[in-house]
Protein backbone atom coordinates (compact mmCIF):
# COMPACT_ATOMS: atom_id res chain seq x y z
CA UNK A 1 0.00 0.00 0.00
CA UNK A 2 1.21 3.48 -1.18
CA UNK A 3 0.62 5.29 2.62
CA UNK A 4 0.52 8.64 2.97
CA UNK A 5 4.21 10.32 1.41
CA UNK A 6 5.72 13.48 2.30
CA UNK A 7 4.75 13.20 5.93
CA UNK A 8 7.19 16.69 6.50
CA UNK A 9 5.01 18.41 4.60
CA UNK A 10 1.36 17.24 5.89
CA UNK A 11 2.48 18.07 9.58
CA UNK A 12 3.60 21.08 8.74
CA UNK A 13 -0.07 21.92 6.69
CA UNK A 14 -1.93 20.04 10.27
CA UNK A 15 -0.23 22.54 12.59
CA UNK A 16 -1.29 25.19 10.29
CA UNK A 17 -4.88 24.29 9.96
CA UNK A 18 -5.22 24.19 13.72
CA UNK A 19 -9.25 22.84 13.99
CA UNK A 20 -9.92 21.79 10.19
CA UNK A 21 -8.92 18.40 11.66
CA UNK A 22 -12.15 18.70 13.79
CA UNK A 23 -15.03 18.68 10.69
CA UNK A 24 -16.20 15.28 9.87
CA UNK A 25 -15.61 15.53 5.99
CA UNK A 26 -14.56 17.30 3.73
CA UNK A 27 -11.41 18.53 -8.94
CA UNK A 28 -11.78 20.70 -8.16
CA UNK A 29 -9.68 20.10 -11.22
CA UNK A 30 -8.54 23.30 -11.61
CA UNK A 31 -7.95 27.37 -9.71
CA UNK A 32 -11.13 29.37 -8.72
CA UNK A 33 -11.22 32.85 -9.71
CA UNK A 34 -13.31 35.29 -7.99
CA UNK A 35 -14.97 38.33 -10.12
CA UNK A 36 -16.50 41.43 -8.58
CA UNK A 37 -18.88 43.09 -11.25
CA UNK A 38 -19.28 47.07 -10.91
CA UNK A 39 -22.72 45.98 -9.22
CA UNK A 40 -20.96 44.33 -6.80
CA UNK A 41 -21.95 40.90 -7.25
CA UNK A 42 -19.56 37.98 -7.10
CA UNK A 43 -18.48 35.53 -9.58
CA UNK A 44 -16.87 32.33 -9.44
CA UNK A 45 -15.63 30.82 -12.61
CA UNK A 46 -12.42 28.47 -13.38
CA UNK A 47 -11.32 31.51 -16.00
CA UNK A 48 -9.81 34.40 -14.81
CA UNK A 49 -12.15 37.02 -16.57
CA UNK A 50 -10.32 40.56 -17.32
CA UNK A 51 -12.01 43.36 -18.34
CA UNK A 52 -13.63 47.20 -17.26
CA UNK A 53 -16.66 45.28 -15.79
CA UNK A 54 -14.11 42.84 -12.88
CA UNK A 55 -12.10 43.56 -10.77
CA UNK A 56 -10.11 40.44 -10.43
CA UNK A 57 -9.95 39.57 -6.35
CA UNK A 58 -7.95 36.19 -5.94
CA UNK A 59 -6.93 32.56 -6.74
CA UNK A 60 -8.44 30.04 -3.93
CA UNK A 61 -8.53 26.27 -3.92
CA UNK A 62 -11.63 25.07 -4.95
CA UNK A 63 -14.50 24.58 -1.89
CA UNK A 64 -15.64 21.55 -2.20
CA UNK A 65 -19.49 20.52 -0.81
CA UNK A 66 -19.55 21.15 2.54
CA UNK A 67 -23.12 21.49 3.14
CA UNK A 68 -23.78 18.16 1.79
CA UNK A 69 -21.85 16.86 5.10
CA UNK A 70 -23.48 19.34 7.80
CA UNK A 71 -24.92 16.97 10.59
CA UNK A 72 -23.49 13.62 9.45
CA UNK A 73 -22.64 11.49 11.74
CA UNK A 74 -20.06 8.81 11.50
CA UNK A 75 -22.89 6.46 11.64
CA UNK A 76 -25.00 7.94 8.40
CA UNK A 77 -21.64 8.20 6.71
CA UNK A 78 -20.72 4.68 6.84
CA UNK A 79 -24.32 3.98 5.62
CA UNK A 80 -24.07 6.24 2.53
CA UNK A 81 -20.60 4.81 1.77
CA UNK A 82 -21.58 1.19 1.74
CA UNK A 83 -23.68 1.31 -1.93
CA UNK A 84 -20.21 2.27 -3.51
CA UNK A 85 -17.57 0.50 -1.75
CA UNK A 86 -17.20 -2.17 -4.76
CA UNK A 87 -17.36 0.25 -7.37
CA UNK A 88 -14.67 2.15 -5.54
CA UNK A 89 -12.59 -1.06 -5.09
CA UNK A 90 -12.83 -2.02 -8.69
CA UNK A 91 -11.92 1.07 -10.21
CA UNK A 92 -9.27 2.12 -7.70
CA UNK A 93 -8.17 -1.23 -8.82
CA UNK A 94 -8.07 -0.81 -12.47
CA UNK A 95 -6.22 2.72 -12.01
CA UNK A 96 -3.93 1.68 -9.36
CA UNK A 97 -4.87 4.32 -6.82
CA UNK A 98 -5.21 3.16 -3.18
CA UNK A 99 -9.19 2.43 -2.62
CA UNK A 100 -8.35 4.18 0.66
CA UNK A 101 -7.24 7.06 -0.24
CA UNK A 102 -10.48 7.43 -2.87
CA UNK A 103 -12.90 6.80 0.23
CA UNK A 104 -11.04 9.82 1.73
CA UNK A 105 -11.24 11.68 -1.08
CA UNK A 106 -15.32 11.44 -1.62
CA UNK A 107 -15.78 11.48 2.06
CA UNK A 108 -13.96 14.98 1.97
CA UNK A 109 -15.86 16.19 -1.32
CA UNK A 110 -19.23 15.27 -0.53
CA UNK A 111 -19.51 12.83 2.48
CA UNK A 112 -21.08 10.72 -0.12
CA UNK A 113 -23.70 12.53 -1.46
CA UNK A 114 -23.92 11.94 -5.11
CA UNK A 115 -26.26 15.08 -5.27
CA UNK A 116 -23.87 17.40 -3.73
CA UNK A 117 -23.19 20.50 -5.36
CA UNK A 118 -20.57 22.80 -4.44
CA UNK A 119 -21.01 26.66 -4.51
CA UNK A 120 -18.73 27.31 -7.71
CA UNK A 121 -20.50 23.87 -9.23
CA UNK A 122 -18.54 21.22 -8.58
CA UNK A 123 -20.86 18.42 -8.62
CA UNK A 124 -21.34 14.23 -7.72
CA UNK A 125 -19.38 12.44 -5.08
CA UNK A 126 -15.63 13.31 -6.21
CA UNK A 127 -17.14 17.11 -6.95
CA UNK A 128 -16.19 17.35 -10.40
CA UNK A 129 -15.63 20.53 -12.12
CA UNK A 130 -18.06 20.49 -15.54
CA UNK A 131 -15.17 21.00 -17.68
CA UNK A 132 -13.07 18.60 -16.18
CA UNK A 133 -15.87 15.68 -16.28
CA UNK A 134 -15.70 16.46 -19.65
CA UNK A 135 -12.71 15.71 -20.55
CA UNK A 136 -12.44 12.83 -18.61
CA UNK A 137 -15.62 11.79 -20.54
CA UNK A 138 -17.94 12.05 -17.70
CA UNK A 139 -21.26 12.69 -19.17
CA UNK A 140 -23.31 12.70 -16.01
CA UNK A 141 -21.79 13.68 -12.91
CA UNK A 142 -24.34 12.44 -11.07
CA UNK A 143 -24.39 9.26 -12.00
CA UNK A 144 -22.17 7.72 -8.98
CA UNK A 145 -20.09 4.86 -11.48
CA UNK A 146 -19.38 7.66 -13.88
CA UNK A 147 -18.24 9.83 -11.57
CA UNK A 148 -16.28 7.89 -9.51
CA UNK A 149 -14.44 6.34 -12.04
CA UNK A 150 -13.57 9.89 -13.64
CA UNK A 151 -12.75 11.15 -10.29
CA UNK A 152 -10.07 8.08 -9.81
CA UNK A 153 -8.69 8.54 -12.92
CA UNK A 154 -8.23 12.32 -12.55
CA UNK A 155 -6.45 11.38 -9.18
CA UNK A 156 -4.31 8.87 -11.21
CA UNK A 157 -3.35 11.24 -13.90
CA UNK A 158 -2.38 13.77 -10.69
CA UNK A 159 -0.27 10.87 -8.86
CA UNK A 160 1.45 10.20 -11.89
CA UNK A 161 2.48 13.73 -12.64
CA UNK A 162 3.82 14.58 -8.81
CA UNK A 163 5.69 11.33 -8.91
CA UNK A 164 3.28 9.56 -6.89
CA UNK A 165 3.05 12.42 -3.90
CA UNK A 166 -0.50 12.00 -2.48
CA UNK A 167 0.33 15.31 -0.86
CA UNK A 168 0.85 17.46 -4.20
CA UNK A 169 -1.81 14.96 -5.86
CA UNK A 170 -4.04 15.92 -3.67
CA UNK A 171 -3.19 19.85 -3.96
CA UNK A 172 -3.16 19.66 -8.00
CA UNK A 173 -7.02 17.75 -7.50
CA UNK A 174 -8.14 20.85 -5.45
CA UNK A 175 -6.67 23.86 -6.71
CA UNK A 176 -5.20 22.30 -10.35
CA UNK A 177 -2.07 21.61 -11.22
CA UNK A 178 -0.80 24.38 -12.97
CA UNK A 179 -0.99 25.96 -9.39
CA UNK A 180 1.37 23.01 -7.59
CA UNK A 181 3.86 23.35 -10.53
CA UNK A 182 3.73 27.52 -9.98
CA UNK A 183 4.38 27.28 -6.53
CA UNK A 184 6.78 24.58 -7.06
CA UNK A 185 4.83 22.65 -4.35
CA UNK A 186 1.14 23.01 -2.15
CA UNK A 187 -0.20 26.48 -2.98
CA UNK A 188 -0.43 28.79 0.18
CA UNK A 189 -4.23 28.56 -0.45
CA UNK A 190 -5.90 27.99 2.91
CA UNK A 191 -8.90 26.50 1.14
CA UNK A 192 -6.02 23.80 -0.42
CA UNK A 193 -4.28 23.61 2.83
CA UNK A 194 -6.88 22.69 4.87
CA UNK A 195 -8.36 20.03 2.29
CA UNK A 196 -4.94 17.82 2.21
CA UNK A 197 -5.17 17.65 6.08
CA UNK A 198 -8.62 16.88 5.91
CA UNK A 199 -7.93 14.08 3.47
CA UNK A 200 -5.02 12.94 4.91
CA UNK A 201 -6.26 12.67 8.14
CA UNK A 202 -9.44 10.55 6.70
CA UNK A 203 -6.52 8.13 5.01
CA UNK A 204 -4.92 7.83 8.17
CA UNK A 205 -7.75 6.67 10.01
CA UNK A 206 -8.96 4.51 7.25
CA UNK A 207 -5.54 2.52 7.10
CA UNK A 208 -5.23 2.38 10.65
CA UNK A 209 -8.64 0.81 10.95
CA UNK A 210 -7.64 -1.43 8.19
CA UNK A 211 -9.51 0.32 5.08
CA UNK A 212 -13.19 1.03 4.73
CA UNK A 213 -13.50 -0.68 1.07
CA UNK A 214 -11.75 -4.06 2.11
Amino acid sequence: MRLIQRRGIFWLLLAAAGLALQSPAVPAQGQIHIHRGADGTRLFTDRRIMGPDYTYIGTYGRPTASHACQGITPRILAERARPYANTVRDFANQYGVDPELVHAVITVESCFDRHAVSRVGAQGLMQLMPATARELGVRDSFDATQNIRGGIRYLQQMLQRFDQDTTLALAAYNAGPGAVQRHQGVPPFRETQNYIVRVMDHYQRLSDAGGASR
